[in-house]
């Protein structure tokens, strides 16, 4: 609900899919920054503490967000600014979180968990933006901000009460330099995971960046209003959730490099119909198959990267994958907003689109 309430609260103070950008890149260049960090933390205390510390904080943002759409400030720097804070915590937050599912599962129980954690996320994306889209429509989106504060209460008791089937023991710096460099050598000598997380930055650059953008589909192709964004962000929620449900169902796959093969090729392809269709119906449809096919591929690369990885290193492992994953969405998000200025929206989702495909086509040669 925050992130579609952030996305049309920007859009419609400025009316520009350049500020849109802008919000995407306060959000996630913190990544760039900070995650390394994180990485690094995660493998040296205790991730439950971590976590709990990084939900806490995430109230302040979404505090601040409250205040401010309530007092109608139009100051886009500042609401960049709470944006840029909520990155920062982000940042922090993500490679930890990814790399604690382990600790409680088990490995034989990794992707099964990584899919499920994927099927929750994703049926919030299509419970939160529909409700959202009405919320903002009658009430504002300041209530919005307000439900998402309220909401990290329930969160931050979960982690507590959290029973650890194993927890990983804490190991011993080496300096920030090194303890990187370790995780890169290793990354760099199992070229499997190099590949696969390459092709992640391709989607991060050229695919993932579009739904930033909805709220200019909404207005501006579709005329749509919120209800109408509300409607295409719980497309895509709908089919990432039946994607990770279909895994966490399944339990496993036994040939995790073959369905990345497909899922990585079918995703961009339906980013391109969306793109040109014009037809809402049958962008809606798209934006499903879309969602489907990016969280399948997604979850099952953070299993088959985790599973593959040590566990005194995973923590700086996945802080490399959450980079490129994250870290490199705000540069495709400037890139395209930057674009969409000039040839439209359309034209640039459908030109990142083709090379979107391109790009996984090349890589997938070397891990499928």
């Amino acid at each position: 609900m925050q992130q579609t309430a952030l996305g049309w609260l920007v859009y419609s103070i400025t009316r520009s899919s350049f500020y849109l950008g802008l919000m995407a890149l306060a959000l996630s260049l913190p990544v760039l920054f900070f995650t390394l960090i994180g990485g690094i933390v995660a493998d040296r205390f205790s991730k439950r503490n971590i976590l709990i510390a990084t939900q806490g904080l995430s109230i302040v943002p979404a505090a601040l967000l409250t205040i401010i759409a309530y007092g109608g400030v139009t100051n886009i720097w500042l609401i960049l600014a709470v944006a840029a804070i909520l990155g920062v915590v982000n940042s922090i937050d993500i490679p930890v979180r990814q790399s604690f599912i382990i600790e409680i599962t088990g490995r034989e129980n990794l992707l099964n968990a990584v899919a499920l954690n994927s099927t929750t996320f994703h049926t919030a994306r299509v419970v939160g933006p529909f409700i959202s889209g009405i919320v903002i429509e009658h009430y504002g989106a300041a209530l919005c901000f307000f439900i998402n504060v309220i909401s990290f209460l329930p969160i931050v008791y979960a982690l507590w009460s959290i029973q650890l089937r194993h927890e990983a023991s804490a190991g011993k710096s080496n300096g920030f330099v090194r303890d990187f460099g370790d995780a890169l050598s290793f990354i760099r000598d199992n070229g499997r995971l190099l590949y696969i997380i390459l092709t992640v930055t391709v989607f991060s650059l050229f695919g993932i960046p579009f739904s930033q953008f909805l709220p200019v589909f909404a207005d501006g192709v579709f005329s749509s209003g919120a209800r109408g964004y509300g409607y295409m962000m719980s497309a895509v929620g709908l089919g990432s959730a039946l994607g990770g449900g279909i895994i966490a169902f399944k339990g496993d796959i036994q040939k995790k490099r073959l369905y990345m093969s497909i899922t990585s090729v079918i995703f961009p392809f339906s980013l391109f119909i969306f793109a040109i269709s014009g037809n809402f119906i049958l962008s809606l449809a798209s934006l499903c198959v879309m969602g489907f096919n990016m969280v399948s591929f997604l979850a099952t690369a953070n299993s088959y990267i985790q599973l593959k990885t040590r566990d005194d290193l995973r923590g700086r492992v996945m802080s490399v994958y959450t980079m490129m994953f994250l870290g490199m969405t705000p540069l495709g998000a400037t890139l395209m907003g930057t674009l969409a200025q000039g040839i439209g929206i359309q034209k640039t989702v459908a030109i990142n689109a083709v090379v979107c495909l391109g790009g996984v086509l090349f890589f997938r040669n070397k891990w499928k």
